[in-house]
């Protein structure tokens, strides 16, 4: 695993002074994708004889989770580029080249953005309520509602998929928009308690064309092992894990730091009090565990290991665990520190609201639960 981190500590120290004022201001972060973009962040993923950095899901994982220390929302808002990364590379590493546009976007500095979630659609992958009509040439007209589309202000590719019900059997059909391809509009609806600067806002797509060069992949609707849900999956519960160790990690830092500058009346420094101590050593307990299984998985990613049919219940289970994990250190971290951190100017209350986020994304903890249940008891009747 590389030492190095291809973010400027410089760069660091400005997106964490922002940080603030984005989430007060319910604003996107321009000027973190900015800077880093100027910094080369966009291609970290991209083999070197493209101008990347050629980095694996496991080292992409530890930047995640240094940037998530310094702006969290910016770390998972700007993350959904290096899922598709990172996808693309998994499915390279298993000997196909259906992504590689994905990698000639990033080589060329544009941002890739998911338009994957829907409102009430738990099936995620696999299954769709947006309508993807083909166009007898290969391409498809898509029309549907996306919510918590990171980016939505700055995207320059975006992912869509959507059902084809024209056939004898339905299929899901996974294409890319460029923006300048119209017919898709963005809802200024992203009013949240925490990761307030991914502005992850509801996405509106007007029967727009993606044409047969832009169409990635054609999959049967239900749960398959397809190199595109495979490398999707894996990328985004790992590198969404990511910014949660990394939240995690800020809160003991932030906490360990209070505790040092504060005395008891009678004078005893509060890091001498043993029950302080014994939460502090816990939170980080609780931290290193989840920090090693997510660091674990990335590396079994990048080096091919062959989990079988336990692939999906650990990625799913390590995600789940992370974010209760993060919250549970963060919520520790609150009570240690003690009212100063339940200031609104408090970088913790922000972590604490930030942190919270966690369990909205997929895989929830109910959703692992039943992957979990069925590798091990088979699917419930």
């Amino acid at each position: 695993m590389s030492t190095a981190n291809p973010i400027p500590a410089d760069l660091l120290e400005r997106i964490a002074a922002r940080a603030p004022g984005y989430d007060a201001a319910n604003a996107f972060c321009a000027e973190d994708l900015d800077e880093l973009r100027a910094a080369g962040y966009l291609r970290i993923g991209v083999p070197a004889e493209q101008g990347g950095l050629d980095l694996g899901l496991r080292d992409t994982a530890a930047v995640q989770r240094t940037l998530a220390r310094s702006a969290p929302a910016t770390a998972l808002g700007l993350g959904m580029h290096q899922v598709w990364v990172q996808a693309a590379r998994s499915v390279r590493a298993r000997g196909e080249a259906f992504l590689q546009a994905v990698t000639d976007h990033a080589a060329d500095d544009h941002l890739l953005a998911f338009g994957v979630s829907e409102p009430g659609n738990d099936a995620v992958l696999f299954d769709s309520l947006t309508t993807a009509e083909p166009d007898g040439d290969g391409g498809y007209r898509f029309t549907g509602t996306k919510v918590s589309t990171s980016l939505a202000p700055a995207w320059d590719v975006l992912s869509v998929f959507g059902k084809d019900t024209s056939g004898p059997e339905p299929v899901l059909v996974h294409g890319f928009v460029l923006r300048s391809d119209g017919h898709v509009a963005h809802r200024d609806d992203w009013d949240t308690l925490g990761m307030r600067a991914t502005q992850s806002r509801t996405t509106v797509l007007d029967g727009v064309h993606v044409p047969a060069d832009r169409i990635a992949r054609v999959l049967p609707v239900g749960p398959n092992q397809d190199p595109l849900v495979f490398g999707v999956f894996a990328a985004f519960e790992l590198l969404v894990a990511s910014v949660y160790v990394g939240v995690a990690e800020r809160a003991v830092e932030l906490a360990v730091d209070a505790v040092r500058g504060r005395r008891s009346l009678d004078g005893t420094p509060r890091s001498e009090d043993p029950a302080v101590r014994r939460a502090l050593a816990d939170a980080q307990g609780v931290v290193d565990a989840v920090a090693l299984q997510v660091d674990a998985l990335a590396r079994d990613v990048d080096e091919l290991v062959d989990h079988g049919a336990r692939w999906f219940p650990l990625l799913v289970g390590t995600k789940a665990r992370t974010v209760d994990a993060a919250q549970q250190v963060v919520d520790e971290a609150m009570r240690v520190v003690g009212g100063a951190a339940y200031r609104n100017d408090a970088e913790l209350a922000r972590l604490a609201r930030d942190v919270r986020a966690g369990q909205y994304h997929p895989s929830s903890r109910d959703s692992a639960a039943r992957t979990i249940a069925s590798a091990l008891l088979g699917p419930a009747r």
